[in-house]
Formats: C-alpha cells, structure tokens, sequence
C-alpha cells in the first residue's frame, strides 16, 4: 500500500511539472501582438526622442531595458494573422528602433559611416527573419507598398533625415500618421529650403534617390512637395536643386550650464 501511495505521488508530482512546464513555454512562446510593439514604441521614443526629432542615445545606453525589450519583441513578432497596414506599421516601427539599437551599440560616434556595414551588412533579426536594414527598407516596405510617405517616415539616424516621430505606426491608423509626418516634414523649412527673395528651393537628395518612388504618384520634386504645403507651396517657376546629405548623428545636443 504504502508502494503504490509513492508511485502515485512521483506520477502526481511529474504530471503536475510538466503542466507547469509546458504552460511557462506557452507563455513565453506567445508573440508580442502588432498593438503591444506600438504601445512600447511610442512609450519609448516619448521618452528618449524630442520635439525636434533628436535622439538620446547616451540616455539609452545608460538605461537600455525598453530597447532591448523592443528588440525581442520585434525579433519574435508573427506575421500570421496580421493586415498588411499592421505589417506596414510594423516595418516602419521595426526600421527606426533597429537603427537606434545600432547606433546605441556603437555609441558614442558622431555618424553612422563610423559603422561599416550599417546599411548593407549588418543582419538583423526581424520578425523571425534576419535582414539588413537595406533589405528591410527595399524588399519589405519599397518593394510591397510602393508608397513615397515611406520616406519621411524612414529614419537611418542622420541630421538630413526627416525629423523621427514621436508616436509609433499602427495599422489601424496608418494612413492618416503617413499623411501627417508627410506635411511635417515637408513644411519643416530645415528640410525643405526655399529662399523666396533668391526664387530658389532646395530639396534633400532623397528626391534624386528615389525619383521614381515618387513617380508612381504621378509627382514628383516641386510638384510632390506643394501637394502637402496648403497655402505654403513652393512656386513651380522657382530654381530647384538639391543640397548635400549631411551624415551626422540626430543626438540630442547637451544643454547649456545654467548661469
């Protein structure tokens, strides 16, 4: 009797560890939802990235837990189940918090050149795949949504790039967050430089890159650019160049000691 109580207790206890077992695999196998990436992107860039667009990479690698909770999250996240406006979100989202990552791994530097590879070699593990970030930027987003917007949206960490929203990209609402970074940045006179009393515009060199990303829509350079201005459009009789990539790091400058 006493035999068969001991036998039966070890089965009770091995049936009960593997109930416990498998149910903290479950749960630690459970991909983080489109929704859950969204909210702890927005939480972290709030806190880590200003009104002007600028980053705080030291901040982040003296306190680096949210960003590296975004990147298990965006290296585990399931494609299965998900629309492609939360895939497009996703991507977006995905691009930026990779290039932080990056950058803050390598900090302090003051432009992602001091990186070899940073574009075009480094892979990186994206919803279960590994990519570079050039292959994220061409073959998830350029390839599959062929949508201009996507360009203000991209940020590699530079001070030519467009300005780095504060609130992530969520499918849901994705079409209206693209058509107002899109006016952002295209009235930010930093990145749209027009010299109304010399009659000229200076545009950045994603419009000569892309040229004909922004075809598709039918417009492009000018053109392109009035289409989000209102009553601020540029003049289509003004002289347009483009002005030089400048490749420095979007870190957040030190304050100024107070007097």
């Amino acid at each position: 009797m006493k035999h068969t109580y001991n036998s039966l207790a070890i089965w009770v206890r091995a049936a009960l560890f593997f109930v416990l077992l498998f149910g903290c695999l479950s749960v630690q196998a459970a991909p983080p939802s489109s929704a859950q990436i969204t909210a702890s992107t927005t939480a972290f860039l709030k806190r880590f990235v200003n009104k002007d667009g600028e980053v705080n990479y030291k901040a982040i690698q003296r306190d680096p837990k949210q960003l590296d909770a975004l990147l298990e999250d965006i290296a585990s996240f399931s494609m299965s189940g998900a629309s492609q406006a939360d895939l497009y979100a996703f991507y977006l989202n995905a691009y930026n918090v990779l290039v932080i990552g990056e950058i803050v791994s390598n900090y302090p530097l003051t432009s992602v050149r001091e990186m070899p590879g940073f574009f075009d070699k480094k892979q990186m593990l994206v919803g279960g795949e590994k990519m570079t970030l050039d292959e994220l930027e061409h073959n998830k987003l350029r390839k599959l949504y062929d949508d201009p917007r996507l360009h203000f949206a991209l940020v590699c960490g530079t001070a030519s790039c467009p300005r780095l929203s504060r609130e992530a990209y969520m499918g849901k609402d994705l079409f209206t967050q693209l058509n107002d970074q899109t006016r952002r940045v295209l009235q930010d006179p930093a990145f749209v430089k027009v010299d109304a009393e010399g009659k000229t515009v200076m545009l950045p060199e994603i419009f000569k890159w892309y040229e004909a990303d922004f075809g598709t829509s039918g417009k492009t350079g000018v053109a392109y650019v009035n289409q989000f201005r209102a009553d601020k459009r540029v003049p289509t009789w003004f002289a347009m160049d483009y002005y030089a990539y400048d490749w420095r790091l979007n870190d957040q400058k030190a304050e100024a000691p107070k007097k």
